[in-house]
């Protein structure tokens, strides 16, 4: 995909880092403004936004659409997280902020199923976070919330990022960022999950993300950093669709990581001709051809038609 043919859509976000598209042509992004924006099919944009029960303002790092219209944010607090109910008035609820009797730290993503089961991510139980931008941390889990309850699933995750189910319905996929890898797991009639299997490892400037899949059951990830978008064949071989990189930046964050000196500069100045710090992606449009690029430094989405069409999420035909 040619970088140069990269539009963009809405202004004045503020770090939408998670993006997701509906059959209506509607566009919502995480907002740091305490909620979701949303860009609509006529170009106007809104914002949903709100506090916490504890009054803190929430700070959105994924966010999943609701049958009713209303929202899923997984808050990356300082120093606790837990997932939240938006409302489009600014009503604000607990949706899960404890598993196993303690408090969830920093929450990273967050999406519901086609069998109506929620699944949330933690990159790190270590606060502040980014004392876990190593190789050698591994303390990230999955939690399931459904009808028995929220409980964690997975475990020793190497930063797990945004996780998805595989159009099979048979395999939840997890992006470990630090650990440089794409897993996933059975899962089993009950919910659980059976024992991880690696799909396939990135190597230098890689650093997976976002995550989802298009109709022939192929993974696409999204590097912070080096803004990739890789697309993972079901062999795990590994397809470079996009890149905006800036060289030096990578080479310096390589270092950094190596000597496990990884920190908040290398991943807040990143330097793309176009992109600013890939982190999801989401497939929209008509057709599902079109990708949509949320960026952790972005005031806005980008956005670049191609030839693959995307597999519709669970929330397609919401509003």
């Amino acid at each position: 995909m040619d970088i140069d043919a990269v539009s963009f859509v809405g202004s004045g976000l503020q770090r939408p880092e998670c993006v997701l598209c509906t059959a209506h042509g509607d566009i919502f992004a995480a907002d740091w403004r305490g909620g979701v924006a949303h860009i609509l099919p006529t170009g106007e944009q809104r914002l949903y936004q709100g506090m916490t029960p504890d009054g803190r303002l929430l700070r959105p790092n994924g966010i999943a659409l609701n049958a009713d219209g209303s929202f899923l944010v997984a808050d990356l607090g300082e120093e606790k997280g837990g997932v939240f109910r938006l409302t489009r008035d600014g009503e604000v609820s607990v949706f899960v902020d404890r598993v196993d009797g303690k408090e969830l730290p920093p929450s990273n993503f967050v999406f519901t199923d086609c069998a109506r089961r929620t699944w949330i991510t933690v990159s790190t139980r270590r606060i502040p976070r980014a004392t876990a931008y190593r190789s050698d941390v591994a303390d990230g889990f999955v939690v399931l919330a459904d009808e028995k309850g929220a409980r964690i699933v997975a475990d020793g995750l190497g930063y797990t990022n945004e996780a998805a189910i595989h159009p099979d319905g048979r395999w939840l996929y997890v992006n470990e960022t630090f650990g440089r890898r794409l897993v996933r797991y059975p899962i089993q009639a009950n919910g659980e999950l059976g024992s991880k299997d690696v799909v396939t490892e990135f190597g230098e400037g890689t650093y997976p993300d976002g995550l989802t899949f298009d109709a022939e059951g192929c993974a696409w990830i999204t590097s912070i950093v080096s803004n990739r978008v890789i697309r993972v064949l079901p062999d795990g071989s590994q397809r470079l669709m996009l890149q905006d990189a800036d060289a030096e930046h990578v080479a310096w964050t390589e270092k950094a990581f190596r000597q496990n000196e990884l920190g908040r500069p290398h991943l807040d100045h990143i330097r793309g001709r176009r992109l600013r710090n890939i982190s999801s992606l989401a497939f929209g449009g008509r057709d599902l051809r079109t990708i949509y690029l949320g960026c952790l430094q972005g005031d806005s989405i980008a956005c670049l038609h191609q030839g693959i069409p995307g597999h519709p999420p669970s929330h397609w035909n919401y509003r």
